[in-house]
């Protein structure tokens, strides 16, 4: 674990995802909604980020639309497939139905631009797209990028592009696990793992292979705490048996807080250190839902 971040010849991710729209940065806006018409649907979609080894990632957000399927009402008939399927993949077959007569992809509201993701972290998250959809089951997410996505690492600038020169990215979604603010108003995250999302090929090139995480504040908890001294460029990661390890960059003030964690007793904080400082391991950490467990602040030592 020590070397993911430290080490260029590992790859390196970068996307940790969408974690991007910075117009409309926030903890959490669930102000009451406006009266949704009949067989309609209101949806939200927020962005945060996991960190990664760069001084700035940009992505360039062009479009974003749900696939709703119009036919199936009930929402605990959602499709039986494994979390691992939770991540992003570019368009393929895969994004195709078969009953193209129930199928609909809506499109949302959203501000084309290019943004820095790797502003999304710590607990900063922003709205990616809304809007008042067809009403039914959704399925995916279906996020389109334009051509200008790039890094930015060690005051060097590098484009970023894709495998296979798609451009658009699939996030497979169950209609249940929204958040429910009212039946017909949802909203969920999207954290686009920095740590997975940006491969090095070569040297001097970068490539995306988008890996996403669907998280709702209803159905995981957050980890938060503070680690001194600043200069000892620390990396936190949370992680616990049979699950992802999840990361976070220090702030200014040594705060940090990773967030869409499970409900669990297994965790354990990792603090890996630089500049000389010792590495330290917090074990036995309990996760609840839609709550945050705060951690003492560690004071690391030489």
């Amino acid at each position: 674990m020590k070397k993911v971040f430290r080490k260029w010849g590992l790859p390196v991710v970068v996307l940790g995802a969408l974690s991007l729209l910075l117009y409309a940065c926030t903890k959490n806006n669930s102000a009451e909604p406006a009266e949704v018409p009949d067989g309609k649907q209101r949806v939200a979609i927020k962005l945060t980020d996991a960190p990664g080894v760069f001084d700035q990632v940009f992505l360039d957000i062009r479009k974003v639309e749900v696939l709703v399927d119009t036919c199936t009402s009930s929402r605990d008939d959602d499709d039986r497939w494994d979390d691992r399927d939770r991540c992003g993949w570019w368009e393929d077959r895969r994004d195709r139905d078969d009953d193209k007569d129930c199928s609909v992809w809506d499109s949302l509201a959203v501000a084309p631009g290019v943004y820095d993701v790797l502003k999304l972290r710590n607990g900063v998250d922003t709205s990616l797209a809304n809007g008042v959809i067809a009403k039914g089951k959704i399925k995916s997410i279906r996020i389109t990028l334009g051509d200008n996505n790039s890094l930015v690492k060690d005051s060097v600038s590098y484009p970023l592009k894709s495998v296979n020169g798609q451009m658009k990215i699939i996030v497979k979604v169950r209609h249940s696990e929204w958040d429910e603010i009212t039946p017909d108003n949802l909203q969920l995250w999207l954290d686009f793992d920095v740590q997975r999302s940006i491969v090095q090929v070569r040297a001097g090139k970068f490539v995306l292979i988008p890996v996403i995480h669907v998280w709702t504040l209803k159905t995981t908890g957050s980890v938060s705490g503070r680690i001194l001294p600043k200069d000892a460029q620390a990396v936190v990661s949370v992680f616990g048996a049979g699950l992802d390890s999840m990361y976070a960059l220090p702030g200014r003030d040594g705060e940090f807080k990773i967030r869409g964690l499970k409900a669990g007793s297994n965790y354990s904080l990792f603090v890996n250190a630089g500049n000389g400082y010792r590495d330290t391991t917090i074990t036995g950490i309990t996760v609840e839902r839609n709550k945050d467990t705060k951690i003492p602040t560690i004071t690391l030592k030489k």
